[in-house]
């Protein structure tokens, strides 16, 4: 393994690290949020931390991706980590622009423990699976790939 690939692997899996070790600790916050009020405000402040190591996680990967896939042609897997990329990206936008303000709408209110209105819920329940499929499936292609060409 030459010095680029080692580097570019290194930054790929750190993104995975850090995004995905955020997306997990939000998911679960999420989760738990959906029925409680104690939840529904760890979640609003929880959200300030995670919400930029998700996207630091999501730069990681792509830097990292694009160097250790440099040498490959864009297809197969490579192919499959810039589409769900992509789809992270677009998700992470919605919660970004979306319920990370209303979020904070909430907590300057004072409503940081009032639960979310059913519609938004159920938006951010389809954003928690493209997400979880986005960071696993990224993370499982990876080791298939890493098996597959040692």
């Amino acid at each position: 393994m030459d010095i680029f690939n080692f580097i570019g692997l290194f930054i790929f899996l750190a993104g995975f690290v850090i995004g995905l070790g955020a997306v997990t600790v939000i998911d679960i916050h999420g989760f738990l949020g959906r029925k409680s009020a104690y939840w529904t405000e760890a979640t609003t402040r929880t959200h300030k931390v995670t919400k930029p190591l998700i996207w630091i996680g999501i730069i990681l990967v792509i830097i990292g991706g694009s160097i250790f896939y440099r040498n490959q042609s864009f297809s197969g897997i490579p192919l499959i980590h810039a589409i769900l990329a992509a789809a992270l990206i677009l998700n992470g936008i919605f919660l970004s622009f979306k319920v990370s303000p209303f979020l904070l709408k909430q907590e300057k209110e004072e409503k940081a423990g009032t639960l979310l209105p059913k519609p938004l819920q159920r938006k951010i329940i389809i954003s928690l699976i493209v997400s979880d499929i986005g960071w696993w499936g990224g993370l499982f292609l990876l080791v298939f790939y890493l098996i597959n060409h040692s």
